[in-house]
């Protein structure tokens, strides 16, 4: 339906509608992603009060279901962060929940806005923060993207490629630091890491809302991002890997980084590439696209099981944006392969250039009754997805 109703838009020009197409069929996507309505009309709908109408369907639909799976009552609630990089409105998102579901007065709402994909990691940053300086309270952290106001519809091929990846979705999230809490929480957050390269042009313009030749907004992908995001994993997980790793491993990643700084040694010696699976049983690959999960999958040396999860979430949900790390825990949740004790890494990648990392350790073995995004359908799963599936 999507390709149907793109093909149908007079916006596009055959040599756009044919790049699209070529790169769906290329993108490891399957037929269920979901995109908000107005962008199945014809004419698409690219206006304001049906960013509104997405942004009102995702969110609250979100919360609502958190509160009752875990009988919140809304105005338990101290503190409120919401993120979306792409659709800031006035009043902001945060306010538009207050008013909704009805908070206390004397909340703590923040909103984010601009940072990418890896916003969902520096909303639990923030919280986390936050904990420390007001203790015993409850944080609600919204992370969702909104897609009505930027599509694209110029002739840019590195904007048109955000209407290939992005698609509609969000998560809700409670973190808590009451005492009353403890015995429903599931996961501690361990470490968290945030590397930011924004400092560096080729970096801060990777990932870049412009206006094209013709006068149309869009956001660029620089061909450069997967080189781009390989130094900044590589910053990341070097504040990280000390952190989480055995000695073992510290020690053999600073004997070989030391052969490599002697020149008769450099020619017959690799940088040593830390086995991160001795750090954690669980691995959450941002799934921003299938040469992004490939790329860390090598560059990490993990297995087809390790980036199960991000490969699965990309083909059911699409690249949800920052929220994307979150499908992906909930489908490791929906197998039932994390029990008590269980560390779970994070990875993020963000507009700037950012990279992050959240550590989280599982506290308690999961309730036999799961019920998340996967549920439904979690025994269809894992499948097989080709190099290339043809559209017709």
């Amino acid at each position: 339906m999507f390709l149907e109703h793109v093909s149908l838009d007079e916006a596009f020009d055959e040599k756009s509608l044919q790049f699209q197409i070529k790169m769906l069929e290329k993108s490891g996507y399957g037929q269920q992603t979901s995109i908000p309505p107005a962008l199945t009309q014809l004419p698409i709908k690219k206006k304001y009060p049906f960013s509104v109408e997405e942004a009102e369907t995702v969110i609250f639909s979100i919360v609502e279901d958190l509160f009752r799976k875990n009988k919140i009552n809304p105005r338990s609630i101290d503190i409120l962060i919401t993120n979306c990089s792409m659709f800031c409105p006035t009043p902001s998102l945060s306010a538009m929940i207050i008013n909704k579901i009805g908070l206390r007065s004397n909340i703590m709402s923040y909103n984010l806005s601009g940072m990418g994909c890896s916003a969902g990691i520096i909303s639990v940053s923030l919280a986390r923060d936050l904990l420390k300086v007001h203790r015993n309270s409850l944080v609600l952290i919204v992370s969702t993207e909104v897609l009505v106001m930027n599509w694209y519809t110029g002739k840019n091929r590195s904007m048109l490629l955000t209407n290939c990846l992005f698609r509609m979705g969000g998560v809700a999230i409670l973190i808590s630091s009451r005492n009353q809490d403890k015995k429903n929480a599931k996961y501690t957050l361990q470490h968290l890491v945030r590397t930011n390269y924004a400092q560096k042009d080729h970096s801060y313009n990777c990932v870049y809302q412009d206006v094209d030749s013709e006068g149309e907004v869009g956001v660029s992908l620089s061909k450069d991002i997967l080189n781009v995001a390989g130094h900044a994993l590589k910053a990341n997980i070097t504040t990280l890997g000390p952190l989480v790793l055995p000695y073992s491993e510290q020690v053999r990643f600073l004997v070989s980084l030391i052969h490599r700084k002697i020149p008769r040694l450099m020619a017959r010696t690799s940088l040593y590439v830390p086995n991160f699976k001795k750090a954690f049983e669980h691995f959450c690959v941002h799934a921003g696209g299938r040469a992004v999960i490939q790329a860390i999958e090598a560059s990490l040396r993990l297995s087809k099981e390790d980036v199960e999860a991000s490969k699965m979430t990309l083909y059911r949900f699409g690249n949800t944006s920052s929220s994307s790390i979150w499908y992906e825990l909930c489908y490791l949740e929906a197998k039932r392969r994390v029990k008590r004790g269980d560390r779970v890494w994070q990875i993020a990648f963000g507009s700037g250039f950012k990279c992050n990392s959240a550590v989280w350790k599982s506290v308690c073995d999961l309730d036999h009754k799961i019920d998340n995004a996967w549920t439904d359908m979690i025994h269809l799963y894992p499948v097989d997805v080709p190099d290339v599936i043809k559209i017709d």
